[in-house]
């Protein structure tokens, strides 16, 4: 059970994450005057630091999962990972469901989708 709800917290995770730290598409914003959901600065700093660092858990494991020869090696793996991206997201002071409710702001909102995306480090620096 344990490791089935592992298992879906990494899909949540990283359905999450990745399609908005790939989407960096200009949207338009709303305007100034429309307050979009009042997210301290803080933990859209936290939240960006957490996905810098899943995206690196994803990068170091995805290939290592593909390559794996047996499926216990592989679920090995899957159970490394699953912890490392808790980890990912606990290191910064959020807890999952705070990091999972921030995302899905995130993923309505295009205001805190552009803040979250320029507290990330840009790639290939």
């Amino acid at each position: 059970m344990m490791r089935l709800w592992a298992q879906i917290l990494t899909a949540a995770i990283l359905a999450a994450a990745v399609p908005m730290a790939n989407a960096q598409v200009q949207s338009p914003a709303p305007s100034p005057s429309e307050p979009s959901q009042n997210i301290p600065d803080q933990k859209l700093d936290a939240t960006a630091a957490a996905l810098n660092k899943i995206a690196d858990v994803k990068q170091n494991y995805s290939q290592q999962i593909e390559s794996s020869p047996s499926e216990a090696d592989k679920q090995r793996l899957v159970d490394e990972a699953n912890k490392e991206l808790v980890k990912a997201v606990t290191d910064q002071g959020l807890s999952v469901e705070e990091y999972t409710s921030i995302m899905v702001v995130a993923q309505a909102d295009p205001v805190v989708r552009q803040k979250i995306i320029q507290r990330m480090r840009p790639d290939n620096k």
